[in-house]
């Protein structure tokens, strides 16, 4: 489908573009799901060969609560320090080995609770360094408690196959 060669008038050629640019526009909208659905589902920790026909809606109802599930920042308005970052980072991580260790039984129930605990303690004081965490006056910071963490469904996960994420 190509450029009409010559209309009469504007008019004329909005009409005879419209249905290209509209095709365009569909196919852009139709790429960008296709990209996000292959950044979110390994995110979630899902095979893409299973959700291989999976709606346009589903694909954005699954974005927004991933990105509903991130730890909110303390003060939206500016950008944590590298510290900040990485005990945000490190304690989502936690909250999500809690849901999912006991979930797949990988482990001896023993072990999994000694494990958590020891990483609990170890949020507490994340820094990237492995130094305690301190303030921005070089204080040591008090470690307020790990804050609860909703607990939606685990993720199906099969006791025969271990995966880091």
């Amino acid at each position: 489908m190509g450029l009409p060669r010559r209309a009469g008038d504007p008019a004329e050629l909005r009409k005879s573009l419209k249905p290209l640019l509209e095709k365009r526009r569909r196919a852009r909208i139709n790429e960008s799901l296709r990209q996000l659905k292959g950044l979110i589902l390994p995110l979630l920790g899902r095979e893409s060969s299973r959700y291989s026909k999976l709606e346009k809606a589903d694909i954005l109802e699954m974005t927004v609560r991933f990105l509903q599930e991130l730890p909110a920042s303390s003060c939206p308005g500016t950008a944590p320090t590298p510290s900040d970052s990485y005990r945000e980072g490190y304690r989502a991580c936690l909250a999500r080995l809690i849901r999912v260790v006991p979930a797949c039984r990988v482990l001896d129930p023993a072990v999994s609770s000694r494990l958590l605990e020891h990483l609990r303690r170890r949020a507490a004081g994340a820094t990237p360094d492995g130094g305690p965490a301190r303030d921005s006056c070089g204080a040591p910071s008090p470690s307020p408690p790990p804050a609860p963490v909703p607990s939606p469904p685990a993720p199906p996960c099969d006791p025969g196959l271990w995966r880091p994420w």
